[in-house]
């Protein structure tokens, strides 16, 4: 697939409306997300290692909210656990059409991939070793990510692995300003506009909610987990680790 420039916000909008998973995004998804997120690639091939890692024998792998499947794809080159496979979850079909596509060019492994077209509320967790949120929680309402961090607990393995990338937010005013300046400065790096970081910001509003690395560590502790840590920061994005 050829990588297409994001440009939905490089022209001044009569109305934002809230950010949606559709085929404009879909579009530009790879340009969008590597010029948004600092470390991303880091991101992305590191997870496959944990993947690699922590899959156990005849278990499943879960990449809930995979968009196209970047995930996906890292822990499928990764895994060489017998008997393993892959469920791949997004509810946009968008996503999900171009992540087959993806996945079938794909020629690197034989692990099985299933792409599910479902909330990620509604899939059943079962018989997990690995599992993956990769800045996905943030589009979860707050009051239910609780819920499914327990569900993802529950259908865990011992020693299984749950995986959690977010953009996160600081309860110290300064430190909060700090990382939002810099993160606009690594976008205007990247290419984008004053006025592209501005209007995406008020489209992701009331859509992405961050919250607090130490809010999120509380939660996993809530669910039952015994191990975590954080094993990625660039700026206000992070990913932990955490272990049954």
């Amino acid at each position: 697939m050829v990588k297409k420039q994001d440009a939905i916000y490089a022209s001044p909008l009569d109305e934002i409306i809230d950010f949606r998973f559709d085929e404009r995004v879909v579009e530009v998804f790879p340009d969008m997300i590597q010029r948004s997120v600092p470390g991303y690639g880091t991101l992305i091939s590191t997870i496959g290692v944990l993947a690699g890692r922590y899959a156990q024998a005849e278990s499943h792998c879960y990449d809930l909210g995979c968009s196209l499947g970047a995930v996906t794809l890292s822990m499928r080159q990764r895994i060489t656990q017998a008997g393993c496979d892959i469920i791949a979850v997004d509810n946009s079909p968008a996503m999900i059409e171009r992540g087959e596509q993806l996945l079938a060019s794909d020629t690197s492994s034989a692990v099985p991939v299933s792409m599910l077209c479902a909330h990620i509320q509604d899939v059943n967790i079962e018989n997990a070793s690995v599992v993956v949120l990769n800045f996905t929680l943030q589009f979860i309402p707050l009051a239910d990510r609780l819920a499914l961090i327990e569900r993802i607990y529950q259908g865990l393995r011992p020693g299984g692995v749950l995986i959690l990338s977010e953009k996160i937010a600081f309860d110290e005013p300064v430190r909060q300003t700090f990382h939002i300046d810099v993160h606009h400065d690594f976008k205007r790096a990247n290419g984008y506009s004053d006025l592209e970081i501005s209007q995406k910001r008020s489209a992701l509003e009331n859509v992405l909610i961050p919250e607090a690395l130490s809010t999120h560590k509380l939660r996993l502790a809530d669910a039952g987990f015994s191990f975590i840590d954080t094993w990625f920061q660039c700026f206000n994005f992070v990913s932990l680790v955490a272990i049954k």
